[in-house]
This record gives C-alpha cells, sequence and structure tokens, in this order.
C-alpha cells in the first residue's frame, strides 16, 4: 500500500560524504572514549547506593533553601529537586559516613526540615539501596548492552549477510558510545532509567537499520545496472521519507516528555533524544558505510541458486 512522502524523487548522494563522516564520527568517538575512561559516570543512587527521600510540602518551596539547610548540617552530595509540582521534592543522597542505616537518615532530614520549614510537611518515601546492590547493577547493566549487541549480530548475519551484520553492530555502538559519552561529558546523572534508554536505543536503531538493509538487498536483486554506491544511495532516498516521519514523530514525543515530565524521567528522555538523533544517521553513514567498505557486492545478496532453480533465501 502507498504511503504518503515528504521527500519525493529524492536523489541526495549520502555515501558521497561517508569520508567525511567517518573522520567527524571517529573524533566524536575518541572524545566521548576519553570522557568515559577518565572522568567516568555520575552515577545515580541506583549504581552507587543510598537513600532517596519524597517529600510533600503543603506549599510551594526552593529547592535551593532545602539544599542549603542540609548543606548547613553536613549532609553533602544530597541532590535535590522537584518530583512533579513545586510541592513535591525527591532527595537522593549518597551513603554518609557514621550512618547506620537509611532508617536513621531519613528521619534526621525529615526532623531537620520539619522544623525550618513554614508549612507542613509530609514524608512518603524512603529507599534505600546498598553499594554492593548498586555494584551488581552496574555489572548487570554493562552485561545487558554486551549480550544484545551479539545477539543482534548473529541475527543480521543469519537474516542478511555478514558484513551488514558488522556494519549494523558498529552502528549500534556508535549510537551507545555517543549517548553515554554525552552523559560523561557533561556529567548528567546516570541511573537506571538511563540505562534503560540506552537499550531502547538499541532496538530503536536497529530497526531503522534493518529498514534500509532491507530496501538495499530488494534493490540488489530489481537493478540490474548500477554500483554499491548508487544503488545504496537509493535505497536510502527512497526510505528517507519512512525515516523522516517515524523520527519526527518519536522526537515529538520525547521532546514532550522531556520538558514536561518532571525530572524524574528527564534522563531517560534526553538519553533516547540522543539515541533517535544519532541512531538515524548512523544507520547511513555507519551501517550502511560499514558494508560498503567491507567489500558488499550484488553477488552477497542474491537468491541462493541450487539445482538449476533460484531459491529466495528472504524470509
Amino acid at each position: 500500500m502507498a504511503h504518503a512522502q515528504i521527500l519525493k524523487e529524492s536523489n541526495i548522494d549520502f555515501l558521497g560524504k561517508r569520508r567525511i563522516a567517518a573522520i567527524v564520527s571517529g573524533a566524536l568517538m575518541v572524545i566521548c572514549l576519553l570522557s568515559i575512561l577518565f572522568r567516568g559516570f555520575n552515577f545515580g543512587l541506583d549504581f552507587t547506593g543510598g537513600t532517596v527521600i519524597e517529600l510533600g510540602y503543603e506549599q510551594p518551596v526552593e529547592v535551593a533553601a532545602i539544599t542549603t539547610t542540609l548543606a548547613d548540617e553536613g549532609i553533602v552530595d544530597a541532590t535535590v529537586q522537584y518530583f512533579g509540582s513545586n510541592r513535591d521534592i525527591l532527595i537522593r543522597i549518597a551513603p554518609q559516613e557514621g550512618e547506620e542505616a537509611s532508617a536513621e537518615l531519613s528521619d534526621r532530614v525529615f526532623r531537620l526540615l520539619s522544623a525550618t520549614a513554614e508549612t507542613g510537611i509530609e514524608l512518603r518515601r524512603v529507599e534505600f539501596v546498598g553499594p554492593q546492590v548498586g555494584e551488581e547493577l552496574r555489572e548487570q547493566g554493562g552485561l545487558a548492552v554486551l549480550f544484545a549487541l551479539i545477539g543482534i549480530l548473529v541475527y543480521v548475519a543469519l537474516r542478511f549477510e555478514w558484513r551488514l551484520a558488522v556494519g549494523a553492530v558498529a552502528a549500534l555502538m556508535h549510537d551507545v558510545l555517543f549517548t553515554i559519552g554525552l552523559f560523561s561529558i557533561f556529567y548528567i546523572p546516570f541511573d537506571l532509567t538511563v540505562l534503560a534508554a540506552v537499550l531502547a536505543v538499541i532496538g530503536y536503531s536497529l530497526n531503522d537499520t534493518i529498514v534500509i538493509f532491507d530496501r538495499i538487498r530488494e534493490n540488489f536483486r530489481k537493478m540490474r545496472k548500477g554500483t554499491v554506491i548508487e544503488i545504496s544511495n537509493r535505497s536510502v532516498n527512497q526510505t528517507l521519507s519512512r525515516t523522516i516521519i517515524t523520527s519526527g514523530t518519536t522526537l515529538l514525543v520525547l521532546l514532550a516528555l522531556y520538558f514536561l515530565g518532571g525530572a524524574a524521567i528527564a534522563g531517560f528522555s534526553l538519553a533516547l533524544i540522543i539515541g533517535v538523533l544519532v541512531g538515524t544517521y548512523s544507520t547511513i553513514y555507519i551501517a550502511t558505510a560499514a558494508a560498503v567498505w567491507l567489500g558488499l557486492s550484488r553477488a552477497d545478496l542474491m537468491p541462493v541458486e541450487k539445482e538449476g532453480k533460484v531459491v529466495d533465501d528472504r524470509p
């Protein structure tokens, strides 16, 4: 069934700029790697351990005032933010020396803020994550990303061709590294919601890549003339309208979540915004370009001939 197109009969030479894109991507990857290695991440309490306290005020309250009150009492490294409205406060406190239990710390914070507040305060929730649990979450999260990449490599190799599989995984590694690299460079809090967003970015980017790979295979079998570059460019241009519509509508939702969803999902939505943008880029300039550099040819994607018959190997 035909679908509406934003760009009709486009003929953009995407792969003609693949060398420039490779240089830019390589430079950005080096910057991201250096930041990850030497600057590290601003891990949230999900990974470092600590105490989360949710408070409800009867009247609007200033975050800066709460932060100052806690700092004056020796509670440092506390992150105070709104949790929905300006009367709902979420306090994240890193493990404190000398505190035996999270209950003691939460009671101390509640008494302190109650004494200095002009209105009543309600203690709604207290959560504690131990450092050992946080370390296990970091390890399990890293393994989840690694296993996802390995599974994708096998899947694409079986469905298409190993050169396309390597290109797809290279693009996904590029997307993951760029996304988490920006979180490291700007020292944005990195918690479990951000890790979930990174895994979602892998799935989103792969879907876009599979669509273009499928069109490349189809065009190799239909177009008897044309080089690998020409056919790949044609395939990217044919799917450009779909890419713009899909990415554009997804970004609209994510931008709404980022600006209106509150601090609780800000990291999640920001990671997805970065992932959608860089994933669209990497599908063309990393996944497809890598397959071309590895020597992708028409013969690699043609149906298999068996006993005088042509067998279509498409799933």
